[in-house]
């Protein structure tokens, strides 16, 4: 008893990643989460990343899943005997918590080890509310700052807590691990990705844009009321609290239909301004916005040299199409801005369209760069039966 008492229960790491590290794992969340596992809870893994044609974005997670299985072997003392068993980037809103558990309190849960939580966001800066307890042994409790990690044991000596949001977005990327190989996220994955390989050719490519999901995975509604949809569309709430608009080329004929809708080209607009260019979808158009927001200092201060796209004015009748795709997507103005906005949206008063017509440049340039990497990974992937950060020539 004395022995297993003297076992490391859980270790804090700061600075673990740095702070381009967790901008780009929040870009991505922000591009593609879909309603979570609980109330006011966003989750982004890395099958649904595949699911919606965005298998390249898998690439940054690579190296920091590689750094984190070796320090929680390490400290734990299990060098070569875990598999990654989940990998996800969950973020919690304002209303969300949890009370206290452990992580293998449910059966179908038994298998995880260990855990690691990787904190991407800061207390104070981002979000309030939301501080990590551990019921006893210390520390007792964690200040998340982005950067930082948390690892322990998935078992009853870690009983935790999560305290309720205040107000802003907690953003994790979390980990488990297991001993039991039955559970190895990877093979799953390498089985997804070498099927998605398979299903594309050489006269149709293995595109990298998105592909939209089902509705209800975007849907976020508190409370469901008998006849009437409240709440708000994810994809478009999120273009929504930054201050931008969407337009559909397609007219208001097609607003009867919402999951046909969401299939279908849009525009971005900006108060009295229309973008003259076309994305694919919605999900489409919110991975560029969110790319603009990421990078936007970046391309600022840099000489990118593209041709700006055209943009023209709002007519009337196309302001009647954005009120009424407003209309229909964002049911609860207010409960998406208090759910979602995070306090910093200072780009709505400086936003420039020639920066945006680079950033559109530049992030064709970021997923076409993590597609090749991924294509090229695939085949060592498979043949080792791992995920793990090959080393190409001239990446």
């Amino acid at each position: 008893m004395a022995e297993a008492k003297k076992k490391p229960r859980r270790l804090i790491l700061h600075n673990f990643l740095s702070s381009e590290e967790c901008k780009e794992l929040e870009y991505i969340h922000k591009s593609n989460s879909t309603v979570g596992y609980r109330p006011n809870v966003f989750s982004t893994t890395l099958s649904h990343l595949i699911a919606t044609n965005c298998s390249h974005f898998i690439v940054p997670f690579v190296p920091i899943r590689e750094r984190l299985k070796e320090k929680v072997e390490e400290f734990f003392g299990c060098e070569f005997e875990l598999f990654v068993e989940f990998t996800g980037l969950i973020s919690w809103t304002k209303g969300a918590s949890i009370g206290w558990h452990s992580d293998d309190n449910r059966p179908y849960l038994k298998q995880r080890d260990f855990a690691a939580v990787c904190y991407l966001s800061s207390f104070g800066k981002d979000f309030n509310g939301g501080l990590f307890h551990f019921q006893d042994g210390e520390p007792s409790t964690i200040v998340p700052m982005a950067g930082d990690v948390a690892l322990y044991t998935a078992d009853s000596t870690n009983v935790h807590s999560v305290d309720e949001i205040i107000e802003g977005e907690r953003l994790t990327l979390t980990l488990w691990f297991s001993r039991d190989s039955t559970h190895d996220e990877d093979a799953k994955l390498i089985s997804l990705l070498s099927e998605k390989m398979m299903n594309s050719s050489n006269d149709i490519p293995w595109s990298n844009l998105p592909i939209m999901a089902s509705s209800n995975m975007y849907w976020f509604c508190p409370e469901a009321t008998a006849g009437q949809r409240l709440g708000f569309y994810i994809c478009c709430a999120r273009l929504y609290v930054l201050g931008f608009d969407i337009y559909s080329p397609q007219g208001k004929s097609s607003f009867s239909d919402f999951a046909e809708l969401l299939m279908e080209s849009v525009q971005l607009a900006w108060r009295n301004k229309l973008f003259g260019q076309e994305f694919a979808n919605i999900l489409h158009l919110l991975q560029v916005v969110q790319f603009y927001c990421w990078k936007h200092l970046e391309l600022l201060n840099s000489n990118h040299k593209v041709k700006m796209c055209k943009v023209i004015e709002i007519s009337q009748s196309k302001q009647e199409n954005i009120d009424a795709m407003k209309s229909l997507i964002l049911k609860d103005h207010q409960l998406a801005n208090t759910v979602l906005s995070c306090g910093n949206n200072d780009h709505q008063h400086s936003f420039d369209w020639a920066i945006f017509s680079a950033a559109v440049a530049a992030w064709e340039d970021y997923t076409y760069k993590l597609h090749k990497k991924l294509v090229m990974s695939l085949p060592y992937w498979k043949m080792q039966g791992i995920i793990y950060d090959v080393e190409l020539e001239g990446s």
